[in-house]
């Protein structure tokens, strides 16, 4: 294995912990140095995280409050407003309101956003930012496409900045595992992600495509489901 690709376990973590924050805890933190990189801070006002009950989302949700943000957490499933609300946001946008065809400029509400959705949530994100901010995309569970103009980058200032975990340099690697060791709240990678056997994974799979699932789930080989 290339030692590049390595990262030295931060002393705080089990490795069980490591495979909880995974690849999705891990994007959230450069998501969220990236919002800083680009002067995004607390008292800019409220930041968006699009997907919010997924695995991305989730770490998002509960580092950016940890951070001091106010976070609106952005989620089709309104059933895990309580969830949402323990990792620390602060209110619930329902998924709707960014699905519908938008204006190439809407109202400023968001200082900064994480996106891990893309297509036409990530388009009314953009649309949506005030001036100045940052919108930084990591994923596309929706789409891959971006119906957009440029309105909100040449009238507003808006700064789209992409966040990419995997050809990212080994330094900026082991900055972003650092500071999850340093800020991840007690109890969140527990209330975030749960263990299941291997034998479930089949299951799993079907959850996983019907979109059901929350936060993040670790397979632990050679164990099985209590029958």
């Amino acid at each position: 294995m290339k030692a590049e690709w390595l990262v030295p376990l931060p002393p705080r973590f089990t490795t069980r912990q490591a495979m909880s924050i995974g690849t999705a805890g891990y994007t959230a933190m450069l998501c969220l140095m990236a919002l800083e990189r680009h002067g995004v801070t607390p008292d800019r006002g409220e930041i968006l995280v699009t997907g919010a009950s997924g695995g991305v989302g989730s770490f998002a949700v509960a580092l950016l409050a940890a951070r001091g943000y106010t976070v609106a957490a952005a989620t089709g499933r309104a059933e895990e407003a309580g969830y949402l609300a323990r990792l620390g946001a602060g209110r619930i946008v329902p998924r709707r309101d960014l699905e519908a065809p938008g204006r190439p400029l809407g109202k400023e509400m968001w200082a900064g956003v994480i996106d891990s959705v893309g297509g036409i949530v990530l388009a009314n994100a953009c649309a949506s930012t005030r001036y100045g901010g940052t919108v930084a995309a990591c994923g596309l569970a929706c789409s891959m496409d971006l119906p957009l103009t440029v309105a909100p980058f040449i009238l507003r200032g808006v700064t789209l900045a992409g966040v990419d975990s995997v050809y990212c340099d080994a330094a900026t690697r082991r900055i972003a595992w650092d500071r999850l060791a340093d800020e991840l709240p007690e109890g969140v990678i527990e209330h975030i992600a749960h263990v299941v056997p291997l034998d479930a994974v089949i299951d799993l799979a079907g959850d996983l495509l019907a979109g059901t699932i929350r936060g993040r789930r670790v397979v632990e080989i050679g164990t099985a489901a209590t029958r």
